[in-house]
């Protein structure tokens, strides 16, 4: 089709979780309330691995870029959500929406590969606990937070580049609460085969790729635990993994639920409810799961409200 026989679209309306109005308040205050906790407790992770210099170590620092990469996915996506939960006019330009699917598609694909490089700090912590200091000095760290910003964020580009070179016309309602490429797909008026064949290349490299290094990684550790002699030594392994296992298996899980399903009005439905937890329960969630498996983060803690009761 010639582009000069319709017209563009130069702004999208986003649909949202509900149609139903009497729910927009009950929503409003519901997300309003996770956006804060989760603010609160990302930055709060941020700010006591900064001051606190006995968690000045590899495994806290990629803790810290991990929830940079929290704070930055829900700030992307939360205010907006909960701006159309009060506004009739439930609108995003076209701009804003290219804008909004880049940093998604980027903090995913960079989160893919910064939860490979923790799998991997705790591989050389627990299996080559002499080695660890020298290997993973504070210059090969910076370069392992590094790689996957530039990975994501070179990617995105590329990825966003190609939904910006499909033709939109006519209808413009995403069925979705934030620009996805599922539901934009769905919207696009020229051939999208060359887009949906990326998005399944990229989506499948990037969760293979950093899955093999996390279960490469896990199996020496799993093999460096069982012939440990000590019974403190297993129990602090398994309490430092824990933590990193079950953000990647909530990761992953809701992950694999979204993405690798053709994007049909009937998957894209259903990745809504999904899509719910992706984007703004689980960057809730890790700080709590790191802070309250960890003893090291609980002490810290202590010892900050300790300091500002004393100021008091």
């Amino acid at each position: 089709m010639s582009r000069g026989n319709y017209t563009e679209v130069t702004e999208f309306i986003l649909l949202g979780l509900t149609s139903r109005p009497e729910l927009q308040v009950t929503f409003f205050v519901l997300f309003s309330a996770v956006y804060t906790v989760t603010v609160i407790g990302n930055v709060g992770m941020i700010v006591l691995i900064k001051i606190d210099s006995r968690l000045h170590t590899p495994m806290y620092f990629f803790l810290s870029s991990l929830s940079v990469l929290d704070l930055c996915f829900s700030t992307n996506v939360t205010p907006k959500m909960l701006e159309n939960f009060l506004s009739e006019k439930k609108t995003i330009s076209y701009t804003g929406c290219l804008v909004q699917c880049y940093i998604v598609i980027a903090v995913v694909l960079t989160e893919h590969c910064m939860l490979a490089v923790m799998a991997y700090d705790r591989y050389m912590a627990i299996c080559h606990p002499l080695l660890y200091s020298s290997k993973m000095s504070q210059s090969v760290c910076v370069r392992l937070v590094l790689v996957p910003y530039v990975y994501g964020f070179l990617l995105s580009v590329m990825e966003t580049l190609r939904t910006s070179n499909l033709s939109f016309c006519g209808a413009n309602e995403i069925n979705h609460f934030y620009c996805a490429d599922p539901p934009l797909i769905n919207l696009a008026c020229s051939d999208t085969y060359s887009k949906e064949l990326s998005m399944y290349i990229v989506a499948g490299y990037s969760n293979v790729q950093s899955l093999l290094i996390i279960l490469t990684s896990y199996t020496f550790i799993l093999v460096a635990i069982l012939r440990s002699r000590s019974s403190e030594g297993r129990k602090k392994a398994f309490s430092t993994c824990g933590s990193h296992l079950t953000v990647v298996s909530i990761f992953y899980g809701t992950l694999f639920c979204m993405h690798l399903r053709r994007p049909t009005e009937e998957s894209v439905e259903q990745g809504k409810t999904v899509a719910v937890f992706y984007t703004t329960v689980i960057p809730m969630l890790n700080p709590m799961i790191y802070g309250l498996r960890n003893k090291d983060v609980k002490e810290a803690l202590k010892k900050a409200i300790g300091k500002q009761k004393l100021w008091k």
